[in-house]
């Protein structure tokens, strides 16, 4: 059987852990959470970082430190995890949905500015597949309509941006607040974990209270107070040392998971274009202003009946891919107090994006038989058409 992902150990990992349960200390905060964050920061220019305990922790403190009230308009794509929304709706938030492009998954800038109004407040470009939405465009918005920006980079470790003048930066540093995940399905992993970068210093004291529970806890153990109190609201959004270990382990050899990832997308890429150019799938785009991390390799089929009967086919040569996400506007819990409407281009790659199996682990014998049964299933189809 080939699964759609299958968690991997690379290096230190285990020996970590163990490091970090002999060091007598393994709850938040030890040496192995300060080695990440400085890692991140070191590497890519992030102004400030601080690990959490999933990527929804740390959208959903971002959407404390955006100051979100009662009835604030927050910007989201439809086509997303639920997180991306669900961090602000927890703080009493008017979501509108955004639409993605014509082309990629990736939320249309023009679909942003059209929704904006005099009650928005945030913006949050999802990052899909770890391929840059139009930064530019989007911080252009911010800057006009003095919004807040939230990158969901949940997917988008180690993928960059390029803008108009040859500036190039890492994806999470663009924004108010970058958010990270380290789910067992992205390409560093440690089970579960995240990250939020805090890329405007007026935010980095608070941020760190947030996290500590509404406490200044984190100066008092640099020596800044003499006790530490409730001074804010907040949660215990700390990861502990063993997940912090384990993700070290993996940082280690961030180039060589990344190479590897690279070569299986590539491999995907070349087997499949030959149907793309004979117009039975679309395959993943990347834009001049973007790079590719290699997060997960998608195609986008004709039909949901087409992606249906490809995924019970795939199925039964023991090979597992999946759609992704369902259109948030349509949701169960979104359509209780709105109307339903449609949003064209999320509810088309809802109906139509299939996710082909992507981890460390997988071989070019694996990938040869995945793309040479989408290929069986192709001539198939053909002989009906």
């Amino acid at each position: 059987m080939i699964p759609f992902n299958k968690p991997f150990i690379i290096g230190k990992e285990l020996k970590y852990i163990e490091e970090a349960v002999k060091s007598g200390k393994i709850s938040g905060d030890g040496i192995f959470t300060k080695k990440c964050q400085e890692f991140f920061q070191n590497r890519y220019s992030f102004s400030k970082v601080l690990l959490t305990t999933s990527c929804t922790d740390a959208l959903e403190m971002a959407a404390i430190l955006c100051d979100i009230k009662e009835g604030d308009e927050v910007i989201v794509p439809s086509y997303t995890f639920v997180s991306s929304a669900n961090a602000f709706a927890l703080r009493g938030a008017k979501l509108v949905f955004a639409d993605s492009c014509s082309d990629n998954p990736n939320v249309d800038p023009e679909e942003i500015d059209r929704l904006i109004t005099d009650k928005t407040k945030v913006i949050v470009p999802v990052h899909y597949a770890g391929v840059a939405c139009d930064m530019e465009a989007i911080m252009s918005l911010a800057e006009k309509y003095n919004l807040f920006v939230v990158e969901d980079a949940a997917q988008a470790i180690d993928s960059y941006y390029t803008f108009s003048d040859g500036t190039k930066k890492a994806l999470g540093s663009i924004g108010h607040f970058g958010s990270f995940s380290f789910h067992e399905t992205k390409n560093i992993i440690a089970g579960e974990g995240g990250m939020l970068v805090i890329n405007d210093e007026r935010f980095f004291e608070r941020a760190e209270i947030i996290r500590e529970k509404g406490t200044n806890r984190s100066a008092f153990f640099r020596g800044e107070v003499n006790k530490y109190g409730w001074v804010d609201i907040g949660s215990s959004f700390l990861p502990s040392e063993i997940i912090s270990a384990f993700l070290y382990g993996q940082l280690e050899h961030l180039e060589e998971i990344q190479a590897r990832r690279i070569a299986i997308w590539d491999r995907y890429y070349d087997g499949l274009k030959y149907l793309a150019e004979e117009g039975f799938l679309q395959l993943p785009l990347i834009p001049d202003y973007a790079s590719n991390n290699a997060h997960m390799f998608y195609m986008v089929c004709r039909s949901y009946e087409e992606r249906t009967a490809l995924i019970q086919f795939m199925k039964e040569q023991d090979i597992h891919p999946v759609f992704h996400y369902l259109s948030l506007n349509k949701s169960d819990y979104f359509l209780k107090d709105n109307m339903e409407v449609d949003i064209i281009n999320s509810d088309y790659f809802t109906d139509c994006l299939l996710r082909l199996p992507f981890y460390y682990d997988l071989n070019e014998e694996q990938i040869d038989k995945i793309v040479n049964e989408i290929k069986e299933f192709y001539k198939i189809e053909s002989n009906f058409s």
